[in-house]
């Protein structure tokens, strides 16, 4: 059996050990070292690395067997190695943070379904390679995930399809929900963080307690550091305070990532220090508002919860089964509009049909209240353009705008001089018109969208 080393700098981590192949003495025996640099090989009496799953600048993480369970089930071990030289003081902080970190990473993986569990955690002081000292490392044991990483998954089967990426941006939001609730924030989401397990299930992993323990290590005040260059929101890259708006900000680059197939700093252009992603990436151009909302720059100007992007998406975008394939429009893409409100088709055919059927109430009322047309029209032309204006404010729809409408025709009842049957007949024929002509216009919108 190989047994992996853990120690950071080991020239052969790779340790044969052929009687660990027997069951029982894989269980029994009491202890197993490096034969190249004495670090103890199984962590915690009962953890045994057999494999390196990846190596950072602030640790590593190995896949290992937990040999006092039955059937001796896989593993992560995650090793944390604080940077720097640490005081005695320093290191005790270290280690404080660790265990608290360690605690909210049990807590939340028991509570939800979709962040592995943690099965322990513990310090490990050994002998140093230099002679005379003594390193000290930290460890928590995950929970295995059977299954492909999506930065793995990208570069495997190529570009995201629209939905696929859509179905991603869903999952994780629910568990950045969560997560946020319980007044944590990631501060690392990318595809490689984001876990497909075999049966297609989604897993947000690497909550970085390593942040908090390299924190340890540096001076007050200054910056851990921690981010993935080009998903990283610019207050963290600044060094500043992080918000849940800052995951949701990685969690954009992150969709951008999966459907364009580019790394997130191809998709920004720093000469003009705006996202340009829309010039690769063909999506709707409801979605297309959505991430660049996510996308911007001031944190109070992006979504402030992931709760409000599962609301902006469950509102603008249909279903991802029909969603249509439209290219982006470049005005709705640059970022520069922070309150350009998005509607779906039957919110505009509705607000069409309400604007329609309203003028031609109010021009009945004015016509026959004021003598002059100039005056009546000017008055119809104002409260129309009034009315359409707080609709794409959203300050009026759905249920209010039938409610107005109602009202409306009934006030005229009270109007000796109105006719009912010419209100009624020039009415409906002034909202199916408007209809027609809106439902026109955005077709011939979608036409040019996909030809330019």
């Amino acid at each position: 059996m190989e047994v992996y080393c853990t120690r950071p700098r080991c020239l052969r981590p790779k340790n044969h050990c052929p009687d660990l192949d027997d069951t029982t003495t894989l269980k029994t025996t009491p202890q197993k070292y490096c034969t190249s640099c004495g670090m103890p090989l199984l962590l915690d009496g009962r953890y045994v690395p057999i494999n390196l799953l990846k190596r950072g600048g602030f640790g590593a993480a190995f896949l290992a067997r937990d040999r006092r369970i039955p059937g001796m089930p896989l593993c992560v071990v995650k090793q944390l190695q604080p940077a720097g030289n640490l005081t005695p003081e320093q290191l005790e902080t270290a280690e404080r943070l660790f265990e608290t970190e360690a605690e909210v990473l049990a807590y939340i993986g028991k509570e939800h379904a979709q962040i592995p569990d943690l099965f322990a955690y513990f310090p490990v002081i050994v002998s140093s390679l230099q002679s005379g000292l003594t390193d000290q490392f930290f460890y928590l044991v995950q929970e295995y995930i059977d299954g492909q990483n999506l930065e793995d998954e990208l570069i495997q089967k190529g570009k995201f399809s629209e939905q696929e990426a859509l179905e991603v941006m869903q999952e994780v939001l629910k568990i950045l929900k969560f997560i946020h609730d319980k007044k944590i924030i990631h501060r690392d989401i990318k595809p490689s963080n984001i876990m497909r397990r075999q049966d297609g299930r989604l897993f947000l992993l690497d909550f970085g307690a390593v942040k908090q323990v390299t924190a340890a290590s540096v001076s007050a005040g200054s910056s851990t550091g921690i981010y993935t260059v080009g998903f990283a929101a610019p207050e963290q890259i600044a060094g500043n305070l992080v918000f849940p708006a800052t995951d949701i900000y990685a969690l954009a680059a992150t969709i951008l990532n999966l459907l364009s197939g580019e790394e997130p700093s191809q998709l920004f252009d720093p000469y003009i220090n705006k996202w340009t992603w829309w010039k690769k990436v063909n999506i709707n151009p409801d979605l297309s508002y959505i991430l660049d909302r996510m996308l911007l720059p001031a944190v109070n100007e992006r979504f402030q919860s992931a709760n409000e992007v599962l609301d902006a998406l469950g509102q603008y975008l249909t279903p991802p089964t029909i969603i249509p394939k439209s290219k982006s429009s470049t005005s709705a893409n640059t970022g520069n509009n922070t309150t350009k409100p998005v509607f779906s088709t039957w919110e505009l055919l509705a607000g069409a049909a309400f604007s329609g059927f309203e003028a031609a109430l109010v021009a009945i009322a004015l016509s026959t209240l004021i003598q002059s047309p100039i005056i009546s029209l000017s008055l119809a032309s104002v409260i129309l353009g009034l009315l359409i204006f707080a609709q794409t404010k959203r300050w009026i729809k759905k249920f209010n705008l039938l409610i107005i409408a109602v009202v409306s025709f009934a006030t005229l009842l009270f109007i000796p001089e109105i006719v009912i049957p010419q209100v009624v007949f020039l009415s409906v024929a002034a909202s199916l018109i408007a209809i027609a002509i809106t439902a026109l216009f955005r077709l011939i919108y979608k036409f040019l969208s996909r030809i330019m």
